[in-house]
């Protein structure tokens, strides 16, 4: 189904997706009264929605993953996970109860979403955790670090060497995909034996790194304020994206795919929120009123009603289509 930003019809309602737009039609997004302000104490470095649900969590340099739920417009406060020594970079959801969050202390920990409780901590990087992801077995992680190393976890964790700081992962069934320092992504074939398959230059350091829902296709953000669409199956460039004032405010800046893939979102250094058209690759639209400091992150819901971006401030905010 066609996943569009839609005009909202009147006041704020619980009732999400009965309507929907032609296909390819952007129109307003709106901020609910209700948008979430001052969601950690400090930077907000990472968001995820969970896959299927209207769970949400934001991750912080006041060393916490909070969790919120979306109801009628709305993020609920749910309660915080604990347990890192310093600030979240990112964070990941498995298909169901686990979060994954890497930290700024060197390591990576998973918790239960419904209780949560830390059930693991993963040591062994020598430099801060910029990423980490569940593989799509659900059952090993890789993580990425400012120590130029990607690890994979399971029963026997394994380190390989990627020649620079790995800013951010994604992973197919066959494959895991590491953004770099060096302005390098990097493929590694993870079915035999975690060897690099092959990289790709890019004109700036890699900050992000998102798949479209069939994983067919690799969006990128790098620090030359350019977004790209690479097509997995030729390893080339399809669409290449830019804007007047969108600038890429940091190094672990991260960007996503809608659901349907029909469209990408950044947030810039100046605290503007851009919405890229992928069919014609223009800008749909801009959204510039709530954030005074550069956006970190950005993601959008399961469902295409939602998208939040989180700030160098202490902001979240819900971006709502109802």
């Amino acid at each position: 189904p066609s996943v569009s930003l839609r005009r909202p019809a009147g006041s704020f309602s619980s009732s999400p997706e009965n309507t929907e737009a032609p296909s390819g039609v952007c129109a307003d997004v709106r901020v609910p009264s209700t948008a979430l302000h001052d969601a950690h104490d400090g930077e907000v470095n990472a968001v995820r929605f969970s896959p299927g649900s209207r769970l949400l969590a934001t991750g912080g340099m006041d060393r916490r993953v909070k969790l919120w739920e979306v109801v009628a417009g709305r993020c609920e406060p749910k309660g915080a996970l604990t347990g890192s020594n310093a600030g979240i970079t990112s964070i990941d959801f498995d298909s169901g109860s686990y979060l994954l969050a890497a930290s700024n202390d060197f390591a990576s920990r998973i918790w239960t979403v419904d209780d949560y409780r830390l059930r693991h901590t993963l040591t062994g990087h020598s430099g801060k955790v910029l990423a980490a992801r569940f593989l799509l077995d659900n059952a090993r992680i890789v993580s990425g670090s400012y120590d130029r190393t990607l690890k994979l976890w399971d029963l026997r964790s394994k380190t390989v060497f990627a020649g620079s700081s790995c800013n951010d992962i994604v992973c197919t069934e066959q494959c895991v995909m590491s953004a770099h320092f060096d302005k390098k992504v990097r493929f590694w074939d993870i079915s035999r034996s975690e060897s690099i398959v092959r990289e790709l230059e890019l004109q700036g350091r890699v900050t992000s790194l998102d798949l479209n829902h069939d994983r067919s296709e690799l969006l990128t953000c790098s620090r030359d304020d350019l977004l790209k669409i690479i097509d997995l199956r030729t390893n080339a460039v399809r669409q290449t994206f830019s804007a007047q004032g969108f600038k890429c405010g940091a190094d672990w800046t991260r960007v996503t795919y809608s659901p349907d893939g029909a469209y990408v979102v950044g947030g810039s250094a100046d605290g503007a929120l851009y919405v890229w058209n992928v069919l014609t690759g223009k800008v749909e639209r801009t959204l510039d009123r709530n954030h005074n400091s550069a956006i970190n992150a950005v993601s959008w819901s399961p469902s295409g009603s939602f998208v939040v971006s989180v700030e160098k401030g202490s902001k979240a905010i819900l971006w709502s289509d109802m």
